[in-house]
């Protein structure tokens, strides 16, 4: 006789954590968990082929744990016959399977997910319960509180709160060293001769290989390449990724996370973010691993707190202005930018060879480390002017750790300043002369990066120039931008006509064609 179903429990794609709040309570005796690929889900963007081969193969091999711990797992894959497609579909066919008192779910990190969460309360027969997901340090609820009635948000505040919530790096009441923020030492050049470590990567088991076909039969046009693919998709192997990263990186990290290097995708980086945000590790306990690392005197001080500060910090810190600020916030564009993407995004042809290696690194590795996507392919898209939604919707399908709630409001408050400053103090426009002094970038371009104007000049250079004139109106009367605006005051009207003329001719000179 078939056991009666109490509870069905349904796990995302990016809810691959034991310990979630809808498999807290979970009874083997009475309860199943539901799974599954759907179309839907790997289509609204063109996803990179490694992104959907790591959520793929890493929920599988999630279902497995859980099969092999005695849980029925109603698994759903993309290419079973019968499956509708969607999420909801998905959900209603296995409620009429099995007939469960309740739905219970933990809620969404993308909010389009949510309305269809409260869509079902209407359309389901059973109840349906939605958890709050507490592997977060920070509520949507008590971000709220926090963010209300305060004239500007900044993460730095916030980012102190969490500190003496978590008792991270902290000496009492004081911060640990007697500073909150060690950023000042972590903005250093990569030297020629500083050996790079092995990073850990990891060959694709018989059910990887088996995404893999899927995928490259299904999604065949997709961005990026499968032939380099190196993901953990077990919890196992993403907790030998980061005690890897602990070991050989972490030490380093700290001053070099500015740095770029040609043919060096991952330098000292963590490489655990595809990880955290699919749930397989946790944000406490990468935390953890860090000052464990610093208490133990294996890593310093400046290196340990940048990285929990990426992770209590700015990472909670963008989920909590999603949340409060959606749906409209993702359709502001404060610098009316109206530039179609260029092609050079997709296909990393192009002479800046800056923007060429971040395009390659992305579509080899799905991944790009923060200065890369900030300052190179981010400050590139400011400075053009391109459409908010263009550059928003690339970022979230080529990069293997991007969801909207952490890629939205990077790219659209921090990257594209398109929020007019809701999430960052300005916008991180900068000229070729960042890009030289943090990468080895320059020395291999056909531009001249010392240039100002002309053609063989970097493209940043007056590009920088060009996106203060054009946007004088907008940003003039912000403070972190006034020295710049000194210094434009003084142009002479011959050097602002020149920059203005080299600007046009190179922007509507860049193919912009290609649909993603």
């Amino acid at each position: 006789m078939a056991k009666k179903c109490k509870a069905l429990r349904l796990i995302l794609g990016d809810q691959l954590t034991r310990g979630i709040a809808s498999l807290k309570d979970l009874d083997p005796a009475t309860d199943v968990v539901l799974m599954a690929e759907v179309m839907e889900e790997a289509s609204y963007v063109g996803h990179h082929k490694q992104k959907l081969v790591f959520l793929f193969s890493a929920m599988r091999n999630f279902a497995a744990e859980l099969r092999a711990e005695g849980v029925e797992v109603d698994y759903v894959e993309l290419d079973q016959r019968g499956n509708m497609g969607s999420l909801g579909g998905e959900v209603a066919r296995a409620v009429k399977r099995h007939a469960p008192d309740r739905l219970v779910l933990t809620e969404p990190g993308e909010w389009r997910v949510e309305e269809m969460f409260h869509d079902w309360r209407e359309e389901l027969d059973c109840d349906v319960i939605i958890r709050q997901d507490d592997r977060f340090v920070c509520s949507r609820a008590e971000f709220e509180v926090w963010a209300r009635g305060r004239r500007a948000w900044r993460m730095e505040f916030f980012y102190r709160e969490m500190r003496r919530k978590t008792g991270l790096l902290m000496d009492g009441e004081k911060p640990e060293g007697g500073q909150w923020n060690y950023d000042v030492e972590n903005r250093k050049r990569l030297p020629k001769d500083l050996e790079l470590p092995e990073r850990l990567r990891f060959q694709p088991d018989a059910e990887t290989r088996k995404v893999m076909e899927l995928v490259e039969r299904r999604f065949p046009s997709n961005f990026g390449t499968l032939e380099t693919f190196g993901w953990a998709v077990t919890r196992k192997d993403a907790l030998k990724a980061l005690n890897e990263f602990v070991a050989s990186s972490l030490g380093t990290y700290g001053d070099y996370q500015d740095a770029m290097k040609q043919g060096g995708p991952f330098l000292f980086h963590g490489l655990i973010s595809p990880y955290l945000n699919a749930g397989l590790l946790t944000a406490r306990e990468v935390c953890d691993a860090a000052v464990g690392a610093y208490e133990a005197g294996a890593a310093p001080l400046n290196a340990v707190e940048g990285f929990v500060r990426q992770i209590i910090g700015w990472r909670e810190y963008v989920r909590g202005v999603y949340w409060l600020t959606m749906p409209d916030y993702r359709e502001t564009n404060h610098l009316s930018a109206d530039r179609k993407l260029p092609d050079l995004y997709w296909t990393a042809q192009t002479d800046m060879n800056c923007l060429a290696q971040s395009v390659g690194d992305t579509r080899d590795h799905a991944y790009a480390h923060h200065i890369q996507r900030l300052m190179v392919l981010g400050n590139f898209a400011l400075l053009a002017g391109v459409r908010p939604r263009e550059v928003q919707d690339w970022y979230l399908l080529v990069y293997v750790d991007a969801y909207e709630w952490v890629e939205l409001p990077n790219v659209h408050g921090m990257v594209l300043f398109a929020d007019g400053g809701r999430l960052g103090s300005k916008p991180y426009a900068a000229s070729g002369a960042y890009i030289d002094r943090m990468s080895d970038y320059c020395g291999h371009c056909r531009y001249d990066v010392k240039a100002k104007t002309g053609a063989n000049a970097c493209p940043f250079n007056y590009l920088y120039w060009d996106f203060l004139i054009r946007n004088e109106k907008a940003l003039a009367k912000n403070q972190r931008l006034a020295m710049p605006y000194r210094n434009l005051a003084r142009f002479k009207p011959e050097r602002v006509k020149e920059i203005r003329r080299d600007a046009k001719q190179f922007l509507d000179g860049l193919p912009a064609t290609y649909e993603g």
